[in-house]
């Protein structure tokens, strides 16, 4: 989970330019600047030949385009994301963020894109359960909930954080880690990718989550818009079509 380049038209905005924009400002542009990581498949990545795809891109493109706008994709390292949101580099965020206490104090979410949760990865024969993972080092992406929830199981030896999940499967694959913890979908589609079927497993999920797309704090006309535009584009078919697409079924959180 890859290079960090720009597809489509990617702006470089100057810190003194940007600014947190209503959805009004967003609509007089005629463009919505959408932040992304890319590098979180199947969800947010680049393609072999460098182009940004994913379940979460095809949703974004399908938004703006509800809502008769031209996305503007800026990827970013997925820590710095809600940081930036709040600079007014983006317009909004749409990278798989759980919802959390902590991340609402910061920022403010939509009405859930998918539902999701945190899945135990390791070799065959290796820890399944939360209570096997006594003892043992487990590998995450820094910054996210997979993280918090790795810190709060009992008796884990090390919990290690990687910038990008790929590196995390690296060092499981290696024997540098005992096991893994991401997104259920991110582990599916890995060891689909790579075709690890025999090598790795999948164990129990740690926890369950709602994931939904970031604006920045108080910037209401934006949440609103973008509840709506999510909200037909159910009613319509648009997003089961895009689900099924990419996880053969449909995801909304029921």
């Amino acid at each position: 989970m890859r290079k960090f380049m720009l597809l489509l038209a990617l702006v470089l905005l100057p810190w003194s330019l940007a600014q947190v924009r209503t959805f009004d400002q967003v609509k007089a542009s005629g463009q919505i600047r959408i932040g992304t990581e890319g590098a979180f498949p199947p969800f947010n990545y680049f393609d072999a030949k460098n182009q940004l795809t994913g379940f979460e891109i095809d949703l974004g493109n399908a938004l703006a385009q509800k809502l008769g706008l031209k996305p503007v994709w800026i990827t970013q390292a997925f820590d710095t994301l809600l940081i930036q949101l709040n600079q007014g580099r983006f317009d909004f965020v749409i990278a798989s963020h759980g919802i959390t206490e902590e991340r609402a104090k910061a920022v403010d979410f939509t009405n859930p894109h998918y539902c999701t949760g945190g899945v135990i990865v390791s070799k065959r024969g290796g820890p399944k359960t939360a209570k096997e993972l006594q003892g043992k080092v487990v590998g995450v992406q820094i910054g996210t909930t997979y993280m918090e929830a790795a810190q709060k199981i009992p008796g884990v030896k090390q919990v290690r954080t990687y910038q990008k999940d790929p590196d995390a499967l690296q060092d499981l694959l290696a024997g540098r880690l005992d096991a893994w913890i991401t997104d259920r979908f991110v582990a599916k589609e890995a060891i689909k990718e790579r075709k690890l079927e025999n090598t790795l497993t999948l164990g129990e999920l740690v926890f369950q989550e709602k994931v939904a797309m970031a604006v920045a704090k108080g910037n209401k006309s934006v949440v609103d818009a973008l509840n709506q535009a999510l909200a037909d584009l159910m009613r319509d078919g648009t997003y089961a079509q895009i689900s099924k697409k990419w996880f053969g079924e449909d995801v909304r959180c029921r």
